[in-house]
């Protein structure tokens, strides 16, 4: 790059899928530790569910300290995160257990988390966790003009559409909301609303990342995504097809999402669209390119964690190989 050139401005969006976004958590640090400041500029970071504790995470890491910090906080909120007790792995077994039980086909007595005493300490615990790494009442005042982009998604229950939260209006409520999985966490009240898990939003947030309203826009999008895109063969057992369902189900608001940027890049590739009020953006996928059950989603221990970070270190560097080639 010579010095006339300016850094490619970059967002990254994290998709949500519980425990497998430590996939992302590991593809963000192996970015993190090459990340080349001539080379890229972060605009901006989104994320859902799960992914947007690795958003939040990065972002707050970066805009307190630098890279290193980014990093330490990432492996902060995992270390917290993981089922690492003796009454912790015996639920984590349970749960995970259940659920591939479930996804067989097995009938299963279903108990609404607003019956179970425990929903309050498993939201406890994740508040906990990340007012351990990150200081929410700080985030108002580093939410400066310089500083990245920081999108949380999740979906409003009670008027039924996607909500985003950005910047200083992200707190423990806002990234608890977008991790609030219906059949296992109560959902939480954001501003006179109920609000439930942003998979079922949009996952991860796209259009209000790249749509912000302050410059530079992003050039290129990077979206880590956790749910497979592409299925070989037909799912033909119960468990292949609760698999395939909850990947499917996942993925359709983004595609949605990239569709559109995509139909926009052809509108300014071929003279529609004025260039002067509309951004070509270059889209990305670091895909994990492993399958792995649905009922692993649920599952937090350390060895399975560590698989999953090893295997987004890994995606990470051929993806910056490319790039750099």
């Amino acid at each position: 790059m010579s010095d006339a050139e300016e850094p490619t401005k970059v967002a990254i969006a994290c998709q949500g899928g519980g425990s497998h976004t430590a996939f992302t958590a590991g593809v963000l640090e192996r970015m993190l530790e090459r990340w080349d400041d001539e080379r890229y500029e972060l605009v901006g970071i989104s994320g859902t569910s799960g992914g947007a504790f690795n958003a939040v995470g990065t972002w707050y890491g970066l805009v307190t300290g630098d890279r290193n910090d980014a990093i330490d906080v990432l492996n902060g909120l995992w270390s917290d995160l993981a089922a690492k007790g003796v009454n912790d792995r015996v639920l984590n077994g349970w749960l995970t257990g259940y659920s591939r039980l479930e996804g067989a086909g097995f009938p299963l007595p279903m108990t609404s988390p607003y019956q179970v005493a425990g929903d309050e300490l498993g939201k406890q615990r994740i508040v906990d966790a990340l007012e351990r790494h990150i200081d929410f009442d700080a985030v108002p005042e580093l939410c400066g003009p310089d500083c990245p982009e920081l999108v949380v998604g999740t979906v409003n229950v009670n008027e039924g559409i996607f909500e985003t939260f950005t910047n200083s209006d992200v707190t423990p409520k806002t990234v608890l909301a977008s991790a609030a999985v219906p059949n296992l966490f109560e959902a939480v009240k954001l501003n006179g609303h109920y609000h439930w898990d942003g998979l079922f939003s949009q996952n991860p947030p796209v259009d209000d990342l790249l749509k912000v309203p302050r410059e530079p826009k992003p050039d290129e999008l990077w979206v880590i995504q956790i749910n497979p895109q592409e299925y070989e063969g037909e799912p033909a057992s119960l468990d292949a097809i609760a698999d395939r369902r909850n990947e499917l189900s996942g993925n359709i608001s983004l595609n949605q999402e990239l569709r559109s940027v995509a139909r926009i890049n052809t509108w300014i590739e071929e003279g529609y669209l004025p260039e002067d009020q509309f951004k070509y953006t270059e889209i990305h996928r670091i895909e994990m390119g492993q399958r792995y059950s649905y009922s692993t989603k649920l599952d937090r221990r350390p060895a399975f964690l560590a698989e999953l970070w090893d295997l987004g270190r890994s995606q990470a560097e051929a993806f910056l190989n490319e790039r750099q080639a």
